[in-house]
């Protein structure tokens, strides 16, 4: 039986499922490249320890229900391909906020859309979550495209939100709300 709070969803051509200490060499080696990381408001990860330390925080949020983190999964393969999350939920407000991050090899090929799409369901479906936002570096115009691909409408901007390793950049800021797709 699929756990409301550990899901594990399936679409076409992924598997999303909660994170374990297995698919901590694979985060390691997505989520240290510097082009993955570019926009995000963390520096690569240095070590195994980083992935190790990410997927046990992941865990403990999945457990006290402060966040949903599944891996990312090619279905025929069981590869692990990247991270989708939502996270930052607030239950009295029916809000919460999502994030994503793939290997480069993976991009441009719909997967970030395919996964988002699954985890909105979820999140609109199961967690009755009024209202999805998301935040992103203005400049990562893939990601834009895909939130748009997705349903969200670009909603403001926060200047000079974020400084990682002496950058500055602002973040853009996305909403879409379950009555956006027809929902509560």
């Amino acid at each position: 039986m699929n756990n409301p709070v550990k899901p594990i969803i399936e679409t076409d051509r992924l598997v999303l499922r909660p994170l374990e200490r297995g698919d901590a060499k694979s985060l390691l080696t997505i989520f240290s490249d510097p082009e993955v990381m570019k926009y995000w408001n963390t520096p690569p990860w240095a070590s195994i320890q980083d992935a190790t330390d990410f997927i046990e925080s992941a865990q403990a949020d999945l457990d006290s229900e402060a966040a949903i983190t599944l891996g990312i999964l090619a279905k025929e393969t069981e590869e692990l391909m990247g991270k989708c999350m939502l996270f930052g939920h607030d239950k009295t407000s029916r809000r919460a906020e999502i994030g994503f991050g793939i290997g480069r090899r993976y991009w441009g090929k719909g997967f970030i859309q395919e996964a988002g799409l699954a985890l909105i369901a979820y999140g609109f479906e199961t967690l009755n979550i009024r209202r999805i936002e998301a935040e992103i570096d203005p400049h990562n115009t893939g990601s834009a495209r895909a939130l748009t691909r997705m349903g969200f409408t670009q909603e403001g901007l926060l200047r000079e939100r974020w400084e990682i390793g002496g950058v500055v950049s602002d973040s853009a800021l996305f909403g879409l709300l379950a009555s956006d797709r027809g929902g509560r």
